[in-house]
């Protein structure tokens, strides 16, 4: 049985609790991958298979909460976010908790404010190794209050695996996210190291492999993005890829094949496994299903989709590009988002802004809307999306009756 973790009551939502037991029930094993599709009569709203808080997350929040029950009276401080998303970092905040640091690491609160008796967690996504010695030379335990991810905490197991055995690492990430800034920390103490941030990059990083750049051509994509003193003549050659947990488990799969067929290029296939490690088993599972399920959303045939969670969540992000292939797509952050049946204020992920769009809620009838949110986005906000743009629909038909009506027993591969 999946372990349980204490989360707050406030955090979950009844409605979306409700169906994703039931389509646990009949499919345990995740074979059917298709939405929830809730019928209101004006609106139909099509539920992704799987969405919202992962393992590593609600493993973050049991810690983070226990903490601050336990040490009421002491200062708690994070060292930055503890998971990408406003509503639960705001509520932290509510509770007395301090950041340390931004998302993109610039120092908020001086080390020297802070003693021997302060509390310190870090975050969801991991710290460098250079934090922690930093805390522990002052005094403060950088271990016990710790809600790294263990998916995270597995990419640098297998990276320092990859290092002792005279393998350089490839990280697929974005160089100046929380989680890359320590995995590459982490990563370099045993390995030479360098991160790569899309298909592009990778295809670049291959012609190094081949020998069609050199290693000017290197330093001027990845100069900044690899560890001290690497060498693409001598550091790759013998190649292993971790990645990100938060990047699309496809993309990175494509880069894993590209280097590898790079690496087949220019030292034969019989050889290969002298010169390429496979680590297809870093990949986190709950990005791969939420992922997925995306995949089957935006197949669904929805007249456009809700995409719910912090506009600096990596994840997110990802699954609102998969839906913006296929339909229209908000990205929002919360209910509040939802201006009226005619404006929405949404985050525009190709201009990174904060927008707002009119007549986004087409007059059709009925309107098929998908909704889906990310890792970090509690169930309650979700909720709060969802009867929101119920509201918009006053003959729509009541919750307990869409939920009584939708054919669960039918789901495809439902039998265990």
């Amino acid at each position: 049985m999946a372990r349980q973790f204490n989360i707050p009551e406030f955090y979950r939502s009844p409605i979306i609790t409700r169906v994703k037991q039931a389509r646990q029930e009949l499919d345990p094993k995740k074979r059917d991958l298709s939405p929830a599709v809730l019928d209101f009569g004006p609106v139909v709203v099509h539920l992704a298979r799987h969405f919202g808080f992962c393992f590593g997350v609600e493993n973050a929040i049991e810690i983070a909460y226990q903490t601050l029950d336990e040490h009421k009276g002491s200062r708690v401080f994070f060292l930055s976010e503890m998971i990408h998303n406003p509503d639960v970092n705001q509520d932290l905040e509510s509770r007395g908790v301090r950041f340390l640091f931004t998302q993109s690491g610039d120092q908020l609160i001086s080390w020297d404010e802070l003693n021997a008796d302060d509390i310190v967690v870090v975050p969801a996504f991991g710290t460098t190794l250079e934090t922690q010695e930093t805390l522990s030379e002052r005094g403060i335990d950088a271990y016990t209050y710790n809600t790294t991810c263990p998916f995270v905490e597995k990419v640098w197991k297998r990276s320092a695996e990859l290092g002792n055995a005279s393998f350089s690492v490839v990280v697929h990430g974005k160089a100046n996210h929380e989680e890359t800034r320590a995995t590459v920390s982490h990563s370099i103490r045993s390995a030479k190291t360098v991160v790569v941030r899309d298909v592009s990059e990778a295809r670049i990083l291959c012609e190094v492999i081949r020998g069609d750049r050199d290693a000017e051509d290197f330093a001027r994509v990845f100069g900044a993005k690899c560890s001290e003193d690497f060498d693409p003549v001598t550091d790759l050659v013998r190649v292993g890829v971790v990645n990100q947990t938060t990047m699309l488990a496809t993309e990175t799969h494509k880069i894993s094949l590209l280097i590898r067929g790079a690496l087949v290029d220019r030292y034969g296939e019989d050889d290969i496994a002298e010169h390429f490690a496979d680590t297809s088993d870093t990949l986190c599972y709950a990005t791969n299903e939420n992922q997925n399920a995306t995949y089957s959303l935006v197949k669904s045939g929805a007249d456009l989709a809700l995409v719910v969670g912090g506009y600096n969540s990596s994840n997110t992000s990802h699954i609102v590009e998969l839906c913006e292939q296929k339909m229209p797509t908000y990205f929002v952050k919360n209910a509040d988002e939802i201006l009226s049946a005619a404006e929405i204020r949404h985050y525009d992920l190709g201009r990174r802004v904060v927008t707002e769009t009119r007549d986004w809620l087409p007059e059709k009838k009925p309107v098929a809307v998908a909704l889906t949110c990310g890792a970090s986005c509690p169930d309650a906000v979700v909720e709060g999306v969802l009867l929101r743009l119920l509201s918009f629909f006053p003959n729509a038909a009541p919750i307990d009756q869409a939920l009584d009506s939708y054919p669960l027993n039918e789901i495809e591969g439902a039998t265990g």
